[in-house]
């Protein structure tokens, strides 16, 4: 069951002004639900996007990195669930491309104007005959209002759909951003077994919208993780459809800040959706790591802890057994760190000082704060000024269950 997952309302997700999304059911792998997802953006826009690390990177990855350097501008986007098209060689290039000729006929496009996206069992080929025959009714669906469908047809083991929405008034009009996300297991970035799609009605230079998104990406879907593998399909899309009149070129513009602020806000939002709806996830816990020298070791240690498996079963137990913490703190690749400037805190219990246990540590302080779930876990390095947060949740036997079953 997620944890504390806020109830979505449907008529909370302002449309973007020229983004339409239609929906379609394909019977991928199972009949009756939504599973095949289409975007048509009107000409004009700029499109962005970050893309796994993993180096079996599926077919549709690698045509959208294509489709993204060629000089057609991107105005139509697919996605299917239930099929990943990953490990499935130059057939599953084949196939996805032809989802890509298939959509683009249908707008007048050339297929390059076309990415494409999946997500579902690896090394399966692609049933590109049921996503092409499914096309003509996601097309005729098409909507601006369709954002909380859209994001019903992106969920795999996901329990419920993923969306948010954020509107900032300013002189010159409204800066509208909506954005969709899927993902419950696989989930460690860079990035992890997510989808996340993001529009906005601000015009937008590609060339910034790229920046921003991989700087919103590090700063959210990067800063997750539930089991520590990282997927081969992973793909988060930020859209600019510049119709209002916004215009951001640089980072010198006035509402450059504001905009900034947002896309990382509603970033941040659908990735810890994701975490919330963990596969048997029963906690959310927030892991903080602040003094250390840099950024990139911060980051390092708390996914170290986020990851660890002694640790998050720990947290599914409610045992402050928080050695555990301190161990992965300790192997998480600091050559030079002193474990004697280390401090721990579960919320706002004070667990370990300079090393070791705080003497006035009770372990029923403990317990109580790891019975809750949201739980805060703070280190302090004791070494700079840096600071990084990574969001993660418990690991349960639901969550073996669920992986176990998998393919069934």
């Amino acid at each position: 069951m997620a944890v504390n997952f806020p109830i979505l309302d449907p008529k909370s997700l302002s449309p973007i002004s020229g983004l339409a999304l239609g929906f379609a059911q394909a019977g991928i792998k199972r009949a009756n639900r939504k599973d095949v997802l289409v975007m048509r953006l009107v000409p004009g826009s700029a499109v962005a996007g970050v893309f796994t690390q993993n180096r079996f990177c599926a077919a549709p990855v690698q045509l959208c990195k294509q489709h993204l350097l060629e000089a057609n501008p991107i105005e139509a986007l697919i996605v299917n669930t239930g099929n990943a098209n990953a490990g499935t060689g130059e057939e599953g290039l084949r196939r996805a491309f032809q989802t890509c000729e298939v959509l683009a006929k249908s707008f007048g496009l050339s297929p390059e104007q076309v990415l494409p996206f999946s997500t579902g069992v690896i090394m399966e080929q692609l049933p590109a005959d049921k996503i092409v025959a499914a096309i003509p009714q996601a097309v005729a669906q098409l909507s601006e209002d369709n954002w909380f469908a859209a994001a019903q047809a992106i969920m795999t083991t996901d329990t419920l759909p993923k969306a948010a929405s954020q509107t900032i008034n300013t002189e010159q009009g409204p800066i509208v951003i909506t954005g969709i996300s899927k993902g419950a297991g696989m989930i460690q970035p860079n990035m992890a077994t997510m989808l996340g799609f993001v529009g906005t009605n601000v015009q937008v230079d590609r060339g910034l919208l790229q920046e921003l998104t991989a700087e919103a990406a590090n700063l959210s879907f990067n800063a997750i993780t539930i089991d520590g593998d990282t997927s081969t399909n992973d793909s988060f899309i930020v859209m600019a459809t510049g119709q209002s009149l916004i215009r951001i070129q640089s980072r010198s513009d006035p509402l450059y800040s504001l905009f900034r602020k947002g896309l990382i806000a509603i970033s941040q939002q659908l990735a810890q959706l994701i975490v919330r709806d963990g596969e048997g996830a029963t906690k959310f816990i927030t892991i903080c790591v602040k003094g250390g020298k840099n950024s990139l070791e911060c980051k390092q240690v708390a996914k170290a802890i986020a990851h660890s498996p002694l640790v998050k079963t720990a947290f599914f137990a409610s045992d402050p057994n928080l050695g555990r913490i301190l161990a992965a703190v300790g192997y998480a690749g600091i050559d030079d760190l002193d474990s004697g400037k280390v401090q721990l805190w579960l919320d706002d219990v004070w667990v370990a000082k300079d090393g070791g246990r705080h003497p006035n540590y009770q372990e029923e302080q403990g317990q109580a704060v790891m019975k809750q779930s949201e739980i805060t876990v703070t280190v302090d390095l004791g070494r700079g000024d840096a600071m990084e947060t990574v969001w993660t949740c418990d690991l349960s036997h639901e969550y073996v269950s669920i992986n176990a079953d998998y393919r069934s």
